[in-house]
Parts: C-alpha cells; sequence; structure tokens
C-alpha cells in the first residue's frame, strides 16, 4: 500500500491558503488544491501498516488506505468509486471535518512535536498522511471529470418515507433510501435545502454551489424536497403517519446553550446561529431588513464558545470589519501534545488553531462572563468576567481577575443542548432522553415506524458522524420496510 518507504522519505505537505489580506475581503474558499504531483506524493506515505486504524477513527468507515493508493497510481475513477462507497458527500468531508481519521493514522504514533518545520522526518514519520486533503480532492475531480453520477435504482418498491430535515443526516439517509427503491421525501423547514451545510458553514469554508450540484443528484435519483414546510405547523404528525410507510428524524440539535447572566436581554447579544445564518443568506443573495441585520462592521465583537462555530464567528467577523475581535473558552488552554491520559488513536484533545483565528483577534482560556452591561438606551457596551481554573476538577474564579472589556456586539457559541419537545416531536409521542434527544436504539423510536438519526438522536456532533448515522438509519429504516405489511398508522 503506497510506496514502502514514502512516510519516511517524504514529508507531510499540507495545502496552500489564500494570504490572509486577500481572503478576508470576500466569502470564497481560503483553501487552494495541492498539484496532483503533489497530491500522490502525499498518498504514497500511506504505508502498510498491517493494521489501520484510520477507517476506524472514521465514524464512516472509508476505504482510506485503498484510495490512497488509487489515487498513487493515477486510478482516479476507482479512488471517487472507493470514497463514494462510504461516504454520500466527500467533498463536504474533505472541507469541514476535523479529520478523526488522521488523528488515528499510524503515522501519528511517533510524530515528533513540529515535525513539519523539525528537519527531522529522517528519524520520525512527520505526522498523519494528509487524509483528508486527499479526499477533498478526490471527490472535486469527480466532479470536474462527470464521474459523479445518479445512482438510480432499477426497482420501485411504492414504499413511501419522509425525512425531516435536510441536514447531512437526512440528506444521507435520504440517497440511502431513494437507491433502494423507496420514494422519498425531504421536508425542511427553510427557504433552501442543505440545513446546517447550506447556513451553519460559511461560504469561505464551503461555498453552496458544491452543495447544489450534490442535491441535483439526489433530484435526479429520485428524492423529492418541500421547502419552506414547518413540519409539526403546517404539516402534522398525524398527517405524516397517515401518508407515508415510514417516518425520519434528522431535525438536528436546534436548541442553543444559553448565558444565564446580568444583562442577557440587551440589544447587541446574539446566539452564534443568528449571526451566521445571516450571513449565509447575504452571500446567497438575500436581502436583510436593516432593523434585523446583524453586523460586526465596525464593532467590539466577543465571542464565547472555542469550537467550530465560535471560530466561524471569528472569521465571519473579520470579514465583516469588525473594529476588534475577541474569542473567550471557558475552559482552560488545552495542552500543546497529547498526554499520557489521552493516548493515540484516540482523538486528541490539544491546542488547535483554525484559520479564522490565523486572520486575527484575541483568544483568551479560562475566562467566565459574570455580567453584561449597558448604556442607557439599552445596547450592550461591555463585559465583566473573571479568570478561572480547573482545581479537582471544577472551574474557581482567580481572586482579584475580574476585568471588563469593550463590547459592542456579543456572540453565544456555547453549543447547543437538545431538541425542543414541542411539536412534531410532542404530536408524534416520541421518547426522549435525558439530554433531550430523540431516544432511538438502533435508529428506531419508541413509536413504530418513527426512527431518527444524526444530532437529533446523538445530540451535537460532527457533520461526518451526521452522514454515518443518516446511512445507518437507512439501513435500519429499509429493515424494516420490507417487513412491514402496513403503513406506520
Amino acid at each position: 500500500m503506497g510506496k514502502p518507504r514514502g512516510f519516511l522519505e517524504i514529508r507531510r505537505s499540507k495545502n496552500d491558503y489564500r494570504p490572509i489580506e486577500e481572503r478576508v475581503h470576500d466569502y470564497h474558499e481560503f483553501e487552494l488544491p495541492l498539484p496532483d504531483d503533489k497530491l500522490r506524493e502525499q498518498a504514497a506515505r500511506c504505508m502498510d501498516c498491517g493494521i489501520p486504524f484510520c477507517h476506524q477513527g472514521c465514524p464512516l468507515g472509508n476505504l482510506i488506505p485503498d484510495w490512497n493508493d488509487l489515487v498513487l497510481t493515477g486510478r482516479w475513477e476507482d479512488a471517487s468509486q472507493a470514497l463514494h462507497a462510504t461516504n454520500n458527500f466527500p467533498e463536504v468531508t474533505g472541507r469541514v471535518c476535523p479529520a478523526p481519521c488522521e488523528a488515528s493514522c499510524v503515522l501519528n504514533l511517533e510524530t515528533i512535536p513540529n515535525a513539519d518545520a523539525s528537519g527531522d522526518a529522517g528519524r520520525h514519520p512527520p505526522g498523519a498522511v494528509t487524509i483528508k486533503q486527499i479526499e477533498r480532492q478526490i471527490a472535486d475531480r469527480a466532479f470536474d471529470d462527470e464521474r459523479v453520477r445518479p445512482q438510480r435504482a432499477p426497482i420501485r418498491t411504492g414504499r413511501k418515507v419522509a425525512v425531516i430535515g435536510s441536514g447531512p443526516a437526512g440528506l444521507a439517509a435520504a440517497q440511502q433510501l431513494a437507491r433502494k427503491g423507496h420514494d422519498v421525501t425531504v421536508f425542511e423547514k427553510d427557504d433552501r435545502i442543505g440545513g446546517l451545510l447550506r447556513y451553519g458553514i460559511p461560504d469561505f469554508k464551503m461555498e453552496k454551489g458544491l452543495l447544489d450540484r450534490r442535491l441535483d443528484q439526489l433530484r435526479a435519483e429520485g428524492v423529492s424536497f418541500r421547502t419552506g414546510v414547518h413540519v409539526g405547523q403546517a404539516v402534522t404528525g398525524p398527517q405524516l403517519r397517515a401518508q407515508f410507510d415510514a417516518i425520519v428524524l434528522t431535525g438536528g440539535a436546534l436548541v442553543p446553550r444559553d448565558l444565564p447572566v446580568e444583562g442577557r436581554a440587551l440589544k447587541g447579544v446574539h446566539f452564534a446561529m443568528e449571526f451566521l445564518v445571516q450571513q449565509n443568506r447575504r452571500v446567497a443573495g438575500d436581502v436583510i431588513p436593516e432593523q434585523e441585520s446583524i453586523l460586526a462592521t465596525g464593532k467590539h465583537v466577543v465571542i464565547l464558545g472555542g469550537g467550530d462555530t465560535g471560530s466561524d464567528c471569528v472569521g465571519t467577523s473579520h470579514r465583516h470589519g469588525a473594529a476588534s475581535v475577541t474569542s473567550f473558552e471557558l475552559m482552560p488552554r488545552p495542552p500543546e501534545h497529547r498526554v499520557p491520559q489521552n493516548p493515540w488513536p484516540e482523538w486528541p484533545f490539544v491546542y488547535r488553531t483554525s484559520s479564522s483565528h490565523e486572520e486575527g483577534g484575541v483568544r483568551e482560556f479560562g475566562v467566565m462572563t459574570k455580567r453584561l452591561l449597558g448604556d442607557p438606551d439599552g445596547n450592550l457596551r461591555a463585559l465583566e468576567a473573571v479568570r478561572v481554573g480547573l482545581e479537582n476538577g471544577k472551574l474557581v474564579e482567580q481572586p482579584g481577575s475580574a476585568f471588563e472589556i469593550p463590547c459592542d456586539l456579543l456572540l453565544l457559541a456555547m453549543g447547543f443542548t437538545g431538541s425542543p419537545r414541542a411539536g412534531l416531536l410532542e404530536q408524534l409521542g416520541v421518547e426522549m432522553d435525558a439530554r433531550t434527544n430523540v431516544k432511538a436504539d438502533d435508529f428506531a423510536t419508541s413509536v413504530e415506524g418513527v426512527f431518527a438519526a444524526g444530532d437529533m438522536r446523538r445530540g451535537q456532533s460532527l457533520v461526518v458522524w451526521a452522514i454515518a448515522e443518516g446511512r445507518k438509519a437507512a439501513e435500519r429504516v429499509h429493515a424494516y420496510l420490507a417487513t412491514a405489511s402496513a403503513r406506520v398508522a
């Protein structure tokens, strides 16, 4: 597999980014592809490791050593087939996935710190294979060469399936079920299909034309889409059960974690998704009414939360032309490298810097917000906080560490706490778990014929997990439809 000594002779080489001074003025993607010869060279680093852990680290079980070898030998069509065999949307995961596959690559077993710049590649393997970049370019080339074709089912079953939500879990489930010959209808409350992929991920990370071309494939395979339909309101749960043989709930974890502090009601405090969704709509050509517009232009922006959503707010604020951008994370700064209690091939809980953080701003850890301060007109003007540290597993305030920072736009990017029970879930009568997710063992809920997948089932997670859940739920639904003698109603 690969070049026998490739992992020793060839250094890990990441793709280039567009210059910061250029990319912060637009919403085009910042990553640049590697030339084909360089990509093949990187694929040659995939060693014959005997027991590969990369496809176990990947929730989709991607056949990573296989398509690395096919790229090395120039067999691009075969590489695309191997990639698509396990992943419905590799052009998405090749852009926005944090790559747990690379974290579990055998070449990460003895990686030395800062190996990319150490000049010590002959002594130790310098980092994982660039799996994510190879995956992205296989997928992009497959589209460019018109190798991505509809896979229409030769026989229709006559069974009808409703998929609620058009995020990655819903789209993956819909595509897999359509390929089994079922009549699939996807319901989306927003005006465009895509869910998180459409409105949650900034265009500078994934331009939406990539999503549109994939949706064309799904339509050609027989998937029907109904936008602007808030299921639970425009269409009720009982109506769905009367019209469809099975229902798949993939509405995501939509309840954001709030900030219960003094001053929360001041003007200028918003959930991160309000901010990000608006900007994605602007890029799509929508006009946001001035009185509803949330802009960082000329403002002192503070972002609470250090995950991907917080990072996306940082990059978007830079592009708006914010006066300052500050990110606060409640927990202490993670270590630079793995600690003994976090061994390979587990996901490494280490300090990471995103492309948005590289674009500027201040980033601080161990900061807890105490209250928000406003002006006489009810507008946010400052944030009061205190520094905290971990003592015996608990966050403890550091005496005398209180400080105040100017802030006229506060974005809450602290994650999500589950799915709203009111509406569809209540109408269907599905059981919820302790974290307010839909309880669905083996993807089947407590109600016959109703299934759940993605963030609505497992809680807030990664796009790659959502795709994997959608695929597995589709298998479960197909098995149910093969034995069910009547509709669920």
